[in-house]
């Protein structure tokens, strides 16, 4: 046992020192000086403007992150019970999943900023009036709307961070990107379980609320790209919610994010059952070794494709799901943690960037808002369809079914392949798309 609290002390402590590491590695890129010559300057990752928007990113999802396992705990105390967790999961998710495509048109019609902060609004509402809620009505209702500044937030961000990226290392800048809520992943779910031992839920949501209020202030300071006149805007379609160049990486995130309703909702209290301490510990596991995968990861889709990153991914959370199948103790749960962590920081940002690799100039907002209505479709279909298997079964089940969901992702990447629906990437081919 104190092999395993030294292990993770010292994992913490590398966390963090990763972090410090990215901090100063964004400072240097944002004010370093321009000597090195157009060329250069023109594929640097770390612009002024990417760097609000990545610390603008961390603090809406410190925010968010800091609520989603205490949630459960104010549901319990609005006298809900453990089926009506994965419903309050779930509306949340569907109504970002709805309002994701009218966001995608509106980032590329009423430009990127008035999108970014209306959605930033909206969830600073929201959160701050959750401690206000005295019913599971009202605590619905205001889910809803959470879930409407989300998917409008969130869609926004990853859209102008592709802006900003260089197409050339759009998998490399995607990644880093990605550290901003890697990092409020690994502070938020501790953070917030530490203060609603000390605070009232009404002081705690204004604190989640306040977070998302620094996120709205740095969004103010962000030069947006501005909405070109000059491209062919054919009118959309009457039912123009997707981006068909985004729906095969779309379908395997899907895949994927099922998982997270099991791990997310359900893990704390399969942890319980199993008489296994130290939930949080998984967490930063998780956490440590989704950053470190996004410092290579993405180097190695923009270098070599995504066939070098989205198999191997995908088999680590594979091997991850069937360890939480099994779980026999503490240090199981943390290597499974690590595996996830490696895997899914592997997967996510090269799924991302292949999704808006081949959009139109004009279609990027609406390739992202294609991308995360996929992932909010399998973490919203992920908690409801768990949350009846644990109630009819037991909580091991889940973790079956997303291991053959995952499963499912790499035969649906296979089968693309075999088929030509994704080719091969050579270096030559890699340019061309990188080029756009």
């Amino acid at each position: 046992m104190k092999g395993n609290h030294l292990f993770l002390r010292l994992s913490y402590y590398h966390l963090i020192s990763k972090a410090v590491h990215v901090y100063w590695e964004l400072r240097r890129g944002s004010f370093s000086m321009q000597s090195a010559g157009s060329e250069k300057n023109e594929q640097k990752i770390f612009s002024k403007d990417f760097v609000i928007i990545w610390f603008a990113n961390f603090f809406i999802f410190l925010g968010f992150q800091m609520t989603l396992p205490t949630i459960p705990i104010f549901v319990n105390e609005l006298g809900g019970s453990d089926q009506l967790i994965g419903v309050i999961v779930g509306v949340f998710t569907f109504s970002a999943l709805l309002f994701r495509p009218y966001a995608g048109h509106a980032l590329e019609t009423k430009g990127r900023g008035p999108v970014y902060l209306f959605g930033l609004g909206l969830f600073v509402l929201s959160v701050g009036s959750f401690g206000l809620i005295t019913s599971m009505g009202m605590l619905i209702v205001i889910r809803i709307i959470q879930g409407i500044g989300w998917g409008f937030s969130t869609t926004s961000s990853g859209t102008i961070a592709t802006d900003l990226i260089p197409p050339k290392r759009r998998g490399e800048g995607m990644g880093y990107f990605g550290l901003s809520g890697n990092l409020a992943l690994a502070l938020g779910p501790a953070l917030g379980l530490t203060l609603v031992g000390f605070l009232s839920f009404t002081q705690f949501f204004l604190i989640c609320a306040a977070l998302g209020l620094i996120a709205l202030i740095l969004a103010t300071n962000i030069k947006y790209k501005k909405v070109d006149e000059s491209l062919d805007k054919t009118k959309p379609a009457r039912f123009d919610v997707l981006e068909k160049t985004a729906v095969n990486p779309s379908i395997l995130l899907f895949f994927i994010t099922l998982t997270f309703g099991g791990i997310a909702t359900f893990l704390p209290l399969y942890a319980l059952e199993k008489d296994i301490a130290g939930i949080q510990f998984y967490f930063i596991s998780y956490a440590l070794f989704l950053m470190v995968s996004r410092i290579f990861a993405g180097k190695i889709y923009d270098k070599k494709g995504d066939v070098y990153v989205i198999p191997p991914g995908t088999m680590l959370i594979f091997v991850a799901m069937l360890l939480l199948a099994w779980l026999p103790n503490m240090t199981t749960m943390i290597i499974a943690g690590a595996l996830y962590g490696l895997g899914f920081g592997s997967v996510q940002p090269a799924l991302q960037a292949w999704a808006v690799d081949k959009a139109l100039p004009n279609r990027k907002g609406m390739a992202n808002a294609t991308f995360f209505s996929f992932f909010d479709l399998g973490v919203g279909v992920g908690a409801i369809l768990f949350g009846q298997l644990a109630f009819m079964f037991n909580y091991g089940i889940i973790y079956i079914v997303s291991a053959c969901s995952v499963l499912m992702a790499l035969l649906f990447y296979i089968f693309l392949l075999a088929t030509g629906r994704r080719e091969l990437r050579t270096q030559d081919n890699l340019e061309k798309v990188r080029d756009k």
